[in-house]
């Protein structure tokens, strides 16, 4: 969430009259995180604790939020982040680009004390780990690419039960789509022709190549597919989505929702029959982290896996606890049931990237075409 700069120098300067100089002159940690995911509060609380345990760094958030793979990398590469809160394929992706720049989890640290507690089906997830098999990530929380639909505006009997009901002219404009993560278009659409969301990166991982050219072809059934649903949609959005009058569905990763049902809105899942694409986000830590201030990335990183975070991502974010002992989320349901293999985005290689890229801009393409 935007920090309201007002209240924030009003702070500043609080803290200015009340502490004393030492406490002034912290080092900053700089975390990369997604909207919602780290509150003011969260903020405080995780800095206080740091300051009792006598560590020289201050947690702060780094803007904008993370937005997308590239940008995150980017932040990472050029090393203006220290903690980054990163969807677990995006570390492997286009030839481990990421990865290279994270160092491996001490999960052995005293100062994760709350990582005994995570689910033990995530902590080991091949795409998160490195060459050694050490553990590049942190499982914090996760999700789907959900679609929610307005029931204050449409009838039970009309919502959609599967994943086609989005190519029906009665959803045209009515519905809204990621722009920045193409793959999961791409997967409804594959998902829309009774094909696995992901079979473009299993032609990939075959070295198909004939087969990936004939599926990607301009002319082809799944272009055709994906344009059609680009120039239906009524919308896109980059890092979180707009809930708009014209609006009956909105795309979403989750976090939004639970906002915008507290303001007495009526936003409920679509069950599709074919299921969701999910993910994970994770906590990382970039290359160059030692010492002290790896110690104080241990105790932030302590403080959101622990019990009193992991439920409210799960409440308020309507997303999916990394933490064993917290409630499922009764909208998402099972955790287990969440996180299958066949619907877990895979960490989309080169060749898949680049594909689903030519992909998503001739859909566009498509969409200005048009409307002219």
């Amino acid at each position: 969430m935007h920090i309201n700069r007002f209240l924030a120098g009003c702070c500043a300067a609080l803290l200015c009259f009340s502490l004393p100089v030492a406490a002034l002159a912290k080092q900053p940690l700089r975390i990369l995180t997604w909207e919602g995911y780290v509150t003011q509060e969260e903020l405080r609380e995780v800095n206080l604790i740091l300051q009792q345990k006598g560590y020289d760094y201050q947690a702060v958030l780094v803007e904008p939020h993370a937005q997308g793979a590239e940008q995150m990398f980017s932040q990472i590469r050029t090393h203006k982040v220290d903690i980054t809160f990163l969807t677990l394929f995006f570390i492997r992706m286009e030839s481990e680009q990421t990865a290279k720049f994270l160092q491996p989890i001490n999960i052995t640290s005293p100062r994760l004390s709350n990582y005994a507690d995570l689910l033990p089906g995530l902590t080991h997830l091949s795409m998160g780990l490195n060459t050694a098999g050490e553990p590049l990530y942190i499982p914090w929380g996760g999700g789907i690419y959900g679609f929610y639909i307005d029931r204050d505006k449409v009838d039970a009997e009309q919502v959609p039960r599967s994943v086609k009901d989005l190519w029906l002219p009665r959803w045209s404009n009515k519905f809204s789509l990621n722009k920045s993560q193409e793959w999961y278009n791409i997967g409804l659409s594959l998902m829309s022709l009774n094909q696995s969301p992901f079979y473009i990166y299993h032609l990939a991982q075959m070295r198909n190549r004939r087969e990936m050219r004939a599926s990607i072809d301009p002319k082809g059934e799944l272009q055709q597919q994906l344009s059609k649903l680009y120039v239906n949609a009524g919308d896109f959005w980059e890092a979180s989505p707009e809930f708009s009058a014209d609006l009956s569905i909105v795309s979403s990763w989750g976090p939004e929702i639970a906002r915008e049902n507290k303001k007495g809105n009526n936003w409920q899942l679509i069950q599709f029959k074919e299921g969701h694409m999910a993910w994970l986000d994770t906590i990382n830590f970039v290359k160059g982290l030692d010492g002290k201030k790896l110690q104080a990335a241990e105790v932030f990183a302590n403080y959101f896996i622990g019990k009193k975070v992991q439920n409210r991502i799960t409440k308020q974010l309507s997303m999916v606890a990394a933490h064993s002992k917290v409630a499922a989320n009764k909208d998402l349901g099972n955790p287990r049931d969440i996180f299958q293999a066949h619907m877990f985005v895979p960490p989309y290689d080169k060749m898949t990237y680049n594909a689903m890229k030519k992909m998503a801009d001739q859909a566009r393409k498509d969409v200005l075409e048009s409307r002219k």
